[in-house]
């Protein structure tokens, strides 16, 4: 054993249990309450963004800790430049005017439910753009939705005690779920090849 565990034979590990809905069934049903982390993102040249190593959850551990101590669901991370970069956990999305807007893969997880769920939003026609943003736009946002292994696709109802849009979940976050789900339970043929079945 070692820091960096050059000459260690086992290399993946595997682990099942029953999970019910990562940030709660309330939180799916009502939207979760999400705090601005005093942690940032780390940088891009400081760790590699794209990998999901374990190491870089203390990051994300030390916003969640922080969220949860002040009595909301979850954290949101800015990137180094003061952009919003994701979740603890999550990648996010926003919808305004019909338009849904994510921040890009510089310094953020190429989550594999990010990528399922910009499929389902360009298959419905609705315009996806990868871009900076800064959290205000989240203020004023008709929506606000996370996405991940865990989350699925979890809408967000406040943001630093800001309510977000008229309804929550709104109509995309609605539909997202939705199809999303379908898709997780082999219902919606478009989505076949993303499961894979264990005899």
């Amino acid at each position: 054993m070692g820091v960096a565990a050059l000459n260690n034979k086992i290399r993946v590990a595997v682990a099942a249990w029953e999970w019910g809905a990562y940030l709660g069934e309330e939180g799916v049903q009502r939207g979760i309450r999400v705090k601005t982390s005093s942690y940032v993102r780390f940088h891009h040249n400081s760790l590699m963004c794209s990998a999901k190593a374990t190491g870089h959850y203390v990051n994300s551990i030390l916003a969640s800790h922080e969220a949860r101590h002040d009595n909301y669901d979850e954290a949101l991370l800015l990137d180094a430049d003061g952009f919003v970069a994701e979740g603890a956990g999550e990648n996010v999305f926003i919808v305004r005017d019909g338009v849904v807007t994510t921040p890009p893969l510089s310094s953020v997880l190429p989550g594999i439910t990010r990528d399922a769920v910009i499929r389902i939003l360009n298959d419905a026609g609705i315009p996806v753009v990868q871009r900076r943003f800064p959290r205000d736009a989240i203020y004023v946002a008709d929506e606000c939705f996370m996405t991940g292994t865990a989350a699925e696709v979890t809408p967000v109802r406040e943001l630093d005690n800001r309510t977000i849009g008229k309804e929550t979940p709104g109509p995309v976050t609605k539909m997202v779920r939705e199809i999303f789900m379908s898709a997780l339970r082999g219902k919606d043929p478009r989505y076949r090849e993303w499961l894979y079945y264990v005899p």
